[in-house]
């Protein structure tokens, strides 16, 4: 929820405490050394570390309270009893003004975003004024947020007073979100090393860590071997893939031998065949070629032997024609000498 959000915002300003983590490691460090890091005493001794932890203690405590303060208000019915009237009242309150601060947050961001929008416009003066509202706005929500503030530590101070409530009320661990168990538990975390570390003398301090020294620098060893082994290996691996890469190649090589030699044999195949299909070609084209000439030589001689014939038939025809020209002209030559004759007899008569 946004409440658990506001309740527990003033304790999150510190460092990210939630990324300390303790986890326990194996170590190669013979017993001896390991037992020098384990601190001899099991009880804070000085009003110091004392001091320290109990600090510590109680703003787990309230971080713990704090945290359900969001499950308290929206659980008030059922818990009234539990709480009584002045911390459920207090709760109410609180509610209460963690609504009016995201109600004007809300209409904060609304109005932001909107603005982004027009910030083509940012130079004109109506633009102006509404970033200074906003500003504005904003600074009036500074007291609103110390309200919300002091009145977390009043409902802190209720719980407080009555401890009988603040421990039932921590057993309500199902109301609290994720993160904020998450907060909690990282702050045991931090408890427990700053215990050990509390309770560690100078000397075992000291011990500690050399003994964290010569753990780096022993690590420190063993990962630039790791490294050599690494490198080496991953040479070797170079060298055999070169090796394996070679031997690919050259068995792809043996087989496009093979192949270029079965490709040869079927080219010179190819060869003889194409040669003794040319070869035949040019006999069938040269008997060819020989037969249209004596095609053309045949035809040019019974073109001429037609010619001679016509010639002969029409020389034929000619002397025929003048024969028979000719005997014509002697019996008319014989009709008119007669004739004449006749006329001369006639005469004399």
């Amino acid at each position: 929820m946004a409440l658990d959000v506001l309740a527990v915002g003033p304790l999150y300003q510190g460092p990210g405490i939630s990324r300390i983590r303790l986890v326990a490691e194996p170590s190669t460090k013979p017993a001896s050394s390991q037992k020098s890091s384990v601190p001899s005493n099991t009880k804070l001794t000085t009003i110091e570390t004392k001091r320290i932890m109990s600090v510590l203690d109680e703003t787990i405590q309230k971080v713990e309270l704090v945290t359900l303060l969001g499950y308290v208000a929206s659980n008030k019915e059922g818990l009234e009893d539990l709480l009584g009237k002045d911390i459920t009242r207090a709760v109410r309150e609180h509610t209460d003004l963690c609504q009016e601060l995201l109600d004007h947050v809300g209409r904060l961001q609304e109005e932001e975003r909107r603005l982004k929008e027009e910030e083509d416009f940012e130079e004109e003066a109506w633009f102006k004024d509404r970033l200074l509202s906003i500003e504005r706005q904003k600074a009036h929500l500074l007291p609103l947020k110390q309200q919300v503030r002091d009145s977390t530590k009043n409902i802190l101070r209720l719980l407080l007073k009555n401890p009988q409530v603040a421990r039932l009320l921590q057993t309500q661990t199902q109301g609290r979100s994720a993160g904020a168990q998450s907060f909690i538990e990282s702050l045991g975390e931090l408890r427990g090393f700053l215990f050990e570390k509390l309770l560690t003398s100078p000397m075992e301090a000291r011990d500690k860590l050399q003994f964290i020294q010569e753990v780096t620098k022993r690590n420190t060893r063993n990962q630039e071997v790791i490294d050599a082994l690494q490198n080496e290996l991953a040479a070797r691996m170079k060298n055999r893939a070169a090796e394996e890469e070679y031997e690919e190649l050259d068995l792809i090589h043996k087989e496009e031998k093979v192949q270029l030699e079965e490709l040869k044999q079927r080219y010179d195949v190819l060869v003889e065949e194409f040669t003794q299909i040319r070869e035949e070609r040019e006999i069938t084209s040269k008997k060819r070629l020989e037969d249209e000439q004596e095609l053309v030589r045949m035809v040019r001689a019974a073109t001429l032997i037609q010619a001679v014939w016509k010639g002969y038939l029409v020389r034929s025809m000619l002397s025929s024609k003048r024969k028979k020209r000719g005997k014509g002209k002697s019996k008319d030559e014989k009709g008119k000498e007669k004739a004449k004759g006749k006329k001369k007899a006639k005469g004399k008569k």
